[in-house]
C-alpha cells in the first residue's frame, strides 16, 4: 500500500489550461454571433464542468440559453477543444519534478476533475504527465461530478486506500474534501473568483513546489 495520496485538481491546479479553453469558447460564441471572452473572464468560469462553462460564457455575453442548446453547443465545444488540447496549455512551474518527487517516495497520486474526462487524459498525454498518477477520473468516468461525496473515497479506494489529501484551486475542490473528511490544500494561483485564502482551506500555498511539504504535513508526515 502506498506511504498516502496526493488527490490533484487539474485546470488551475497542474496545468495552466485557460488559453486552449478561451480558443474553443470564443470559437464557439463566435459562431453564434456573440462577443469574445477575455482570458480574466474565462478564468472566473472555469472549474464547474464544460457544460457549465458554456452556459456562463453565454450569459456573459447576452441572453442565456436553453439545456437543449447547452447539449448542442458542448458537442461542438468538446470536438473543437480536442483538436488542441495542449497547444497553449503549459503545467505551472515545479510540477513535474514535484510529481516525480512524491511518487519516488512512495506516495500514490490520482487526478480528479470536473474536466471533461477525454480531454483529460488528451491532455495530461500530451504534456507527459499521466505516467505520474495510478488514476485520473475527469466528468463522465463516474455519472457524478465534483463535489458529490462519493467520488474522492472511490478515487482514494482505487487507488488502493489509506490517508489522502486534496490538492486544488477552488471552493469546489474544499467542499470535495471535506464531504470525506479529508485535508485539502489550495494554490493561490488557479481559477477562481475569490482568493484561495477565504475559501476555508487548511493551506494556501503559492508555488506548486510547496504542495508536497504541505500535503504531508496534513497528513502528519
Amino acid at each position: 500500500m502506498a506511504k498516502a495520496l496526493f488527490i490533484f485538481d487539474l485546470d488551475g491546479t497542474l496545468v495552466d489550461t485557460a488559453p486552449d479553453l478561451l480558443t474553443s469558447i470564443n470559437w464557439l460564441l463566435g459562431r453564434e454571433q456573440r462577443r469574445a471572452l477575455g482570458e480574466e473572464e474565462l478564468r472566473r468560469i472555469v472549474g464547474h464542468g464544460a457544460k457549465k462553462l458554456i452556459e456562463r460564457a453565454f450569459a456573459m455575453t447576452g441572453e442565456e440559453i436553453s439545456g437543449f442548446e447547452t447539449e448542442m453547443l458542448y458537442r461542438a465545444f468538446l470536438k473543437d477543444y480536442g483538436s488542441h488540447v495542449a497547444a497553449a496549455s503549459r503545467p505551472y512551474l515545479g510540477v513535474p519534478e514535484t510529481l516525480s518527487a512524491l511518487k519516488a517516495e512512495g506516495f500514490a497520486l490520482g487526478v480528479l476533475t470536473n474536466k471533461p474526462h477525454a480531454p483529460t487524459l488528451a491532455l495530461l498525454d500530451e504534456l507527459g504527465l499521466s505516467g505520474h498518477f495510478g488514476a485520473i477520473w475527469g466528468q463522465g468516468h463516474r455519472p457524478y461530478m465534483k463535489p458529490d461525496p462519493r467520488l474522492f473515497p472511490e478515487i482514494v479506494a482505487e487507488l488502493g486506500g489509506g490517508p489522502a489529501v486534496m490538492v486544488g484551486d477552488s471552493r469546489t475542490d474544499v467542499e470535495t474534501a471535506r464531504a470525506a473528511g479529508a485535508p485539502v490544500v489550495l494554490v493561490s494561483y488557479g481559477y477562481t473568483q475569490e482568493p484561495a485564502t477565504m475559501l476555508g482551506a487548511d493551506t494556501v500555498v503559492d508555488q506548486f513546489s510547496e504542495i508536497a511539504a504541505a500535503g504531508k504535513a496534513l497528513l502528519g508526515l
